[in-house]
């Protein structure tokens, strides 16, 4: 996926996150601490690439990165995201006082950063250092980047239609009522019409 691909993911995350209230912090949390701390950390994975957007900018890091795990490795696991978390919780100073949604909006941006990269055909080793590869190849980056653009905005449209402050879980929580939201969308969209 492209840098900009991601950074239009990251917004849809982060607006799912904070409409759906994934996290009681998330829910409550300030748009101008989560949206920004979630654009913060979006492309970070790819440090391990000396020819993305930020590995371009940050060679001296990139490049040992990229010799040490290659592109799509270590940094695009879920043990990164866990040593990432007990690094920061560990070498963040005491006087730096950091509010739970920036902090949750940066593990947002990161998380929605392999997610996205899931929808490519290459897939992300979520389980590194097992080397399977986790995909559901919905995105084509050699067939250029409309297809990636189109699919990342209609998640910004659809995580801005979310009904915000919805049961979280359960029979009638969140999940339940956007399968049937789907469902009766696709319904009527295959049903034929009767009016002339």
């Amino acid at each position: 996926m492209t840098a900009e691909g991601h950074v239009i993911f990251a917004i849809a995350s982060a607006i799912f996150a904070k409409r759906a209230g994934l996290t009681p912090e998330l829910a409550n949390g300030d748009w101008w601490h989560v949206v920004p701390a979630t654009l913060l950390t979006c492309l970070l994975p790819d440090i391990d690439h000396p020819k993305s957007t930020l590995g371009q900018r940050l060679k001296w890091i990139s490049q040992p990165v990229a010799r040490a795990f290659g592109h799509r490795g270590f940094t695009h696991s879920l043990l990164a995201v866990l040593a990432g978390v007990a690094l920061f919780q560990l070498k963040v100073p005491k006087a730096w006082v950091i509010p739970a949604d920036v902090f949750q909006g940066l593990v947002l941006g990161y998380l929605s950063h392999i997610a996205a990269d899931m929808l490519t055909p290459a897939g992300v080793p979520l389980l590194w250092p097992c080397r399977w590869r986790f995909r559901l190849p919905l995105l084509n980056s050699k067939k250029g980047n409309q297809l990636e653009r189109a699919l990342c905005l209609a998640l910004v449209g659809y995580a801005m239609w979310f009904p915000a402050g919805m049961p979280p879980f359960g029979a009638s929580g969140w999940p339940a009522q956007m399968v049937n939201s789907v469902q009766n969308s696709m319904i009527r969209l295959f049903t034929p019409s009767t009016a002339h």
